[in-house]
C-alpha cells in the first residue's frame, strides 16, 4: 500500500519537480497538487492524503493558515513543511498549527522522500540546523513546569525527538533497544497528557507558542 501525498506549492517549477519526484517513487502516490491554499482547503478533504507537503509563503492564505483550516477536516493527515523560511517564529508557528515536520527547500530529493515516509510513520523530520534552532530556543527558555514531570532520561529523549531523530536513532545514541525507547515515549505522552510528539513539543514550548 502506497503513502498518499498531496503538494501545496505556488512556484510552478518546484511544484512540477515535486510531482515528478513523488510519481517516480514506488512507495508514494500523488493524489493532489495545488498552487494556493484556498484550492487545497477546498479539495484536500475529498482525498484525505496521508501526508501533505506544503510551503509557507503562498498566494492568499499561508501554508500555516492552510494547516489550521485543514486539521479538523483531515484529522489523520500529517503536514510536512517545505519552506525557504528558517526563522524561529515561522518554525514554531508551523508546529503550533499542526505541522509534524519542517524541512527547507534545499533538502535533497532523497532526504525529502525519507521525510515524507518518516512523518507518515510517526516521526518528525527536521533539517539539522532547523533542529538546532529549536533546541537553542528550548534551552534558553524559562524552566517549564511540564519538564519537572519527566525523568532525566525522558527529558533527554524528548530533546532528541525535538531534533527530528527517529526512534532507532535515539536508541542507538543512548544504547537502548527501540522498544525501550518507545516505552519511554509512551510514558512521556502519559505524563504530559498528550497523544503525539507534536502535542508534547507544543506543550513544552508553550512559552513560545502562546
Amino acid at each position: 500500500m502506497k503513502i498518499t501525498v498531496a503538494i501545496i506549492e505556488d512556484e510552478l517549477d518546484i511544484k512540477s519537480s515535486l510531482e515528478i519526484l513523488i510519481k517516480g517513487t514506488d512507495t508514494l502516490n500523488l493524489v493532489g497538487s495545488y498552487s494556493d491554499g484556498e484550492s487545497a482547503v477546498l479539495e484536500l478533504p475529498k482525498v484525505q492524503a496521508d501526508v501533505v507537503l506544503t510551503d509557507i509563503h503562498l498566494p492568499g492564505i499561508s501554508g500555516i493558515e492552510c494547516i489550521k483550516k485543514l486539521k479538523e477536516k483531515c484529522p489523520k493527515t500529517n503536514f510536512l513543511i517545505s519552506s525557504s523560511f528558517e526563522d524561529i517564529d515561522n518554525i514554531f508557528s508551523a508546529l503550533k498549527a499542526g505541522a509534524t515536520g519542517y524541512l527547507v527547500k534545499s533538502t535533497s530529493p532523497a532526504k525529502l522522500i525519507e521525510g515524507i515516509v518518516e512523518v507518515y510513520q510517526g516521526g518528525s523530520p527536521m533539517n539539522s540546523h532547523i533542529a538546532r534552532k529549536v533546541v537553542s530556543s528550548f534551552n534558553s527558555s524559562p524552566a517549564n513546569a511540564e519538564l519537572e514531570k519527566l525523568s532525566t532520561r525522558e527529558v533527554e529523549i524528548l530533546e532528541m525527538l525535538s531534533k527530528g531523530l527517529r526512534y532507532k536513532e535515539i536508541a542507538d545514541r543512548i544504547f537502548l533497544s527501540t522498544d525501550t525507547v518507545r516505552t519511554h515515549i509512551r510514558n512521556i505522552y502519559c505524563k504530559l497528557q498528550v497523544n503525539s510528539r507534536t502535542d508534547a513539543l507544543n506543550k513544552v514550548y508553550k512559552n513560545h507558542l502562546s
